[in-house]
């Protein structure tokens, strides 16, 4: 498979973002939505990180780009919200949502995740192809491999957040937002929305109305999974 053109990646680098991260983590309460979520994201970044600076992807300066054009995604909003300006609809329900005492942090942790990976990830497929010059197929190999970190990731969420054996019954309606929602399906759908979005890169009204739809859509899965529970 061919490889991207080696040319300059976003303003952003690893390290910066991962100090953003960093940043947020000491400065958010830990119950706050934000910070659950951030937490999850920063682990994620690390592993990329150090996979990244072992050799493991075999483009490593187009990891590099879509990482940090992944997280720059979540990192806007987080400013949007700072600044009192909307951000991304796939975003709001965490931001709303994030100081409710009726939401557990298993919950936070996903609706962030499904923000940025059923919205943000296609749109940065996108924005890392513009950058370094290349097709969204000449990245499959690295957003699969971003994607498998993930999908690990995402286990070791739902074992650390998870309620233990004796509160989550069947019955527990946790029980049943859990199944309502997959990574590997947001991925899937991720990838797909990326090479459409390529495809309208020269319609950009219709690319327009594309990055909108899913954006609310997502957003809607996402207020689906803050619902408040009882305790």
């Amino acid at each position: 498979m061919a490889h991207c053109e080696q040319v300059p990646t976003a303003a952003l680098t690893v390290d910066t973002v991962l100090s953003r991260m960093r940043a947020l983590d000491t400065a958010l309460p830990a119950r706050d939505g934000v910070a659950v979520f951030n937490r999850v994201y920063l682990a994620v970044t690390e592993t990329v990180a150090l996979h990244i600076d072992g050799g493991r992807f075999a483009d490593a300066p187009a990891a590099t780009a879509l990482d940090v054009r992944f997280a720059e995604r979540y990192l806007a909003a987080v400013d949007a919200a700072e600044e009192d300006r909307r951000p991304p609809a796939c975003w709001r329900p965490l931001f709303q949502f994030r100081r409710h005492p009726g939401v557990r942090p298993l919950q936070f942790a996903l609706a962030g995740i499904n923000a940025h990976i059923g919205h943000d990830l296609a749109l940065a497929v996108v924005d890392t192809c513009r950058t370094l010059g290349c097709e969204p197929v000449e990245l499959e190999d690295e957003f699969d491999r971003v994607g498998d970190l993930l999908v690990s990731l995402e286990e070791r969420i739902r074992d650390e957040l998870m309620p233990g054996p004796d509160l989550l019954q069947i019955a527990d309606p946790l029980t049943h937002l859990l199944g309502s929602w997959s990574l590997e399906r947001a991925r899937e759908a991720a990838w797909a929305a990326a090479r459409a979005l390529w495809a309208l890169r020269r319609l950009p009204d219709i690319a327009g109305e594309f990055t909108e739809r899913l954006d609310a859509a997502v957003g809607f899965a996402g207020r689906m999974l803050l619902t408040p529970l009882p305790d």
